[in-house]
């Protein structure tokens, strides 16, 4: 069984949830996604998270893919599990059940919906993270929450037993190092970046690695690239950097970042472009004109 390293380091992949339709799995979608990434040499696999639509999935489904997906990993790789949501004690029930199924680790958002100042968040974190069977990662992403995990918060977070890093979706890099500052007296607290345009600058200045979508589509690649960055070898890095760079221009731009992710995976053949609502799949037009950069970016399965 694969252990949670402290740090955690390198690529995790924010795996998309295959679907059938938007209340029904693709197990099979499932299994060849998982494969996929593992066989591309990432670092762990977060599941149930945005890009994996987390919060728009019913209960009984996230439970179902919490033990799918513990049972495909099989402890190669540590799984890490999207426990966001509006009421403390669902947040418990999904983190009970990612434990029961093997994972190493849960991932927290602000609960969406009512505003809560940072005394409130910090309480409500000293209040959860005792009771929660895993070690909790911190989920940073205002463009959904509407809120900000202040890095004084994180600082003070960082001290409370069970929580052992963030995820930063804000894409905000002065953040970041405002982050690094504040915990030069936590090493063993990881610090790891959403978007994956910024993948390289982030480890090259000291953070742990990313959560990066594009990892699902091409992971060696997004491997390579933290490999590279770990290794200072910028010859590498520009090369890499400007494929992850092609992908997000051409890919994510066609309709949006998750359609279109989602709509590569399937012309790539490794799940349905289903998506939960209240989204649909990208367009005929859409998937003719991703299906072409999909072949363009040597994408396959």
């Amino acid at each position: 069984m694969k252990s949670l390293p402290k740090p955690l380091k390198g690529i995790v992949v924010p795996l998309v949830t295959p679907l059938m339709d938007f209340d029904t799995l693709d197990a099979k979608g499932l299994e060849k996604l998982l494969e996929h990434v593992i066989n591309g040499g990432v670092h762990a696999v977060f599941i149930l998270g945005t890009t994996g639509e987390g919060p728009s999935l019913s209960y009984r489904l996230r439970d179902q893919v919490i033990d799918a997906a513990c049972k495909i990993v099989a402890g190669r790789v540590p799984v890490l599990v999207g426990v966001t949501d509006t009421a403390f004690v669902e947040t418990l029930k999904v983190a009970d059940k990612a434990a029961q199924a093997g994972a190493q680790a849960v991932v927290l958002a602000h609960p969406p919906y009512f505003p809560a100042g940072q005394a409130e968040i910090l309480g409500f974190l000293e209040h959860l993270a005792p009771k929660l069977p895993l070690p909790l990662f911190l989920y940073n992403i205002p463009s959904h929450t509407k809120l900000v995990f202040e890095p004084k918060t994180v600082k003070a977070a960082a001290d409370i037993r069970n929580i052992v890093g963030l995820k930063d979706s804000s894409a905000n890099m002065f953040y970041f190092h405002e982050l690094q500052r504040e915990l030069k007296h936590k090493p063993d607290f990881s610090l790891l970046v959403g978007p994956e345009e910024l993948l390289a600058e982030t480890v090259l200045l000291g953070g742990h690695g990313g959560v990066n979508g594009g990892a699902n589509m091409k992971p060696k690649l997004y491997v390579d690239l933290y490999n590279a960055s770990v290794a200072r070898d910028f010859a590498k890095i520009q090369k890499l950097h400007d494929q992850v760079m092609d992908i997000s221009g051409k890919i994510y731009k066609v309709s949006s970042y998750l359609r279109g992710l989602k709509c590569a995976l399937s012309c790539i053949g490794l799940c349905s472009d289903a998506l939960a609502e209240p989204f649909s799949p990208v367009d005929a037009d859409g998937r003719k004109q991703i299906q072409k950069y999909v072949e363009e970016l040597g994408m396959k399965a």
